[in-house]
C-alpha cells in the first residue's frame, strides 16, 4: 500500500492542496457553471415556484426572462374527484331537483295537498348561492315540505314559458289551491320567504286534486316547441256531453 500512495501520478495536482490554502477556496459552481464545466449544454429554460407554490418555466434570453407556460403541481391522489358544486350541497330528502317540465308537472300534481316550493337558481347567480345554505335549512326544518329546486340554466326555455326572469325566484304551491304566491328574494330580503312559509304551512286541507301549474301556463309549456311536452289541462264534461245526457231520465 506504501508504494500505491507514493505515486504521485494517481492524484491531480489541483486536489492535492496544502491546508494552507483551503481558506483561499472558491464558492461553488453555480448550476449553470457545473453543467458547463461538465460539458453538458445550457438549457434554454429555468424553473421556479412563485408566491403561490406554483412551478413556473421561464425561458431565458439574455438577461431577459420570457414567461412561456405556468404549471401547478400534479396531485398523486386520484381517489379525491371533483369538488361537489355549491347547488349539490347541504341537500335534504325532501328537495326534488327537476328534469323536465313533464317532471315539474307530475310533481306539483302527485304531491297531494303537500305545501310544494318551487326554487328557480342559476349556477351563475351570487344571490342564488349565497341564499341556498337557508334554503337547506329551511328544507331540514320543514321535511313535510316538499322543494322543487329548478336550474335556470338547464332549463331556461321552460322558465321562459313560465315568465320567469329574475333569480332567485320562488313559488309557493298547495293541493286545489295551486299557485299561492310567488315572488323574489335574497339574503337581505329573507324575512318575505319565511313570512310566506309560516303562512302557507298550515294543517288545513283543500277539496279536490291537486290542481299544480295554471291552464295558461300548461298552454304555453305545450306551445313551446324546445320541450318535450304536450299535456293539457284536462277539460271537465259540461252539463251537455254525451256522459250527462245517457244520465237524464227517459221521462222528464
Amino acid at each position: 500500500m506504501a508504494d500505491v500512495m507514493s505515486k504521485g501520478s494517481v492524484f491531480s495536482p489541483h486536489r492535492c492542496r496544502s491546508s494552507s490554502n483551503s481558506s483561499k477556496r472558491s464558492k461553488p459552481l453555480s448550476a449553470n457553471l457545473f453543467r458547463s464545466s461538465i460539458g453538458l449544454a445550457r438549457s434554454p429554460f429555468s424553473s421556479k415556484s412563485d408566491l403561490l407554490g406554483r412551478v413556473v418555466i421561464e425561458r431565458q434570453k439574455g438577461k431577459v426572462a420570457n414567461r412561456v407556460h405556468h404549471a401547478v403541481p400534479v396531485r398523486m391522489d386520484l381517489s379525491i374527484g371533483k369538488g361537489m358544486r355549491w347547488w349539490e350541497k347541504g341537500l335534504q330528502p325532501n328537495m326534488k331537483e327537476i328534469t323536465s317540465a313533464q317532471d315539474l308537472v307530475d310533481s306539483l300534481i302527485h304531491a297531494g295537498d303537500r305545501l310544494v316550493i318551487v326554487d328557480f337558481y342559476s349556477p351563475g347567480c351570487g344571490g342564488c348561492k349565497s341564499l341556498h345554505p337557508k334554503i337547506c335549512q329551511f328544507a331540514e326544518q320543514n321535511p313535510h315540505v316538499l322543494f322543487l329546486p329548478v336550474n335556470y340554466e338547464k332549463h331556461k326555455s321552460m322558465c321562459y314559458s313560465l315568465n320567469v326572469h329574475v333569480l332567485p325566484f320562488f313559488r309557493f304551491y298547495r293541493g286545489a289551491h295551486g299557485r299561492l304566491c310567488s315572488f323574489s328574494c335574497t339574503n337581505a330580503t329573507i324575512k318575505k320567504f319565511k313570512d310566506a312559509l309560516a303562512k302557507h304551512d298550515t294543517d288545513k286541507f283543500s277539496l279536490g286534486e291537486a290542481k299544480g301549474l295554471e291552464e295558461k301556463e300548461l298552454l304555453a309549456l305545450a306551445a313551446n316547441k324546445d320541450l318535450c311536452f304536450n299535456q293539457t289541462k284536462k277539460e271537465k264534461p259540461s252539463s251537455t256531453s254525451p256522459e250527462v245526457m245517457e244520465q237524464i231520465p227517459a221521462i222528464l
